[in-house]
């Protein structure tokens, strides 16, 4: 008579035991790159949101329309990535970004904005930001960076044009 072999999984945060058939093969748990966006306007965010949703290996982590809400946001829910405004009630994304920078998170930081002047790009790739765009202009930008992060962190060997 077949012994049916029991493991252990975790399904729901909890140890179950489980035949093995369950268990032969990979289980695999598909990684996510955590998003966070920051932005005053609630029509980015909800752009933004529907933008990257469709992306494969995107999760929306969080949203903040004001810089401290954002930097509280971002500590709890460590994001990969911080999609960042600068201009937003209660301080600023370049606040919001030498935050994260100095508290030496590991969150890969995307700068958004309507105001793409050298001296705010000089100010944010300084303070540690990983891209600077111009809403008006590179606004879907984003999801070729993030393609290409998620690429990168899951091994694959995909080509994809350079920003």
């Amino acid at each position: 008579m077949p012994q049916t072999i029991v493991g252990e999984m975790s399904i729901l945060g909890t140890q179950q035991q489980v035949p093995s058939v369950f268990l032969i093969g990979s289980v695999t748990r598909r990684r996510f790159m955590k998003v966070f966006i920051a932005d005053d306007s609630k029509l980015v965010r909800e752009r933004l949101i529907r933008i990257l949703s469709d992306m494969e290996g995107i999760e929306i982590a969080g949203e903040a329309g004001d810089a401290e809400e954002a930097i509280q946001s971002i500590r709890r829910v460590k994001p990969d990535v911080a999609i960042l405004d600068i201009r937003m009630p209660g301080g600023n994304g370049i606040k919001v970004l030498e935050t994260i920078k100095g508290k030496r998170m590991d969150v890969k930081v995307i700068m958004l904005t309507n105001y793409p002047y050298p001296q705010y790009r000089k100010k944010c790739m300084e303070a540690g930001a990983d891209f600077f765009f111009d809403k008006s202009k590179e606004f879907r930008k984003i999801r070729e960076v993030l393609h290409r992060w998620i690429t990168e962190s899951s091994g694959e060997k995909k080509s994809i044009a350079t920003l």
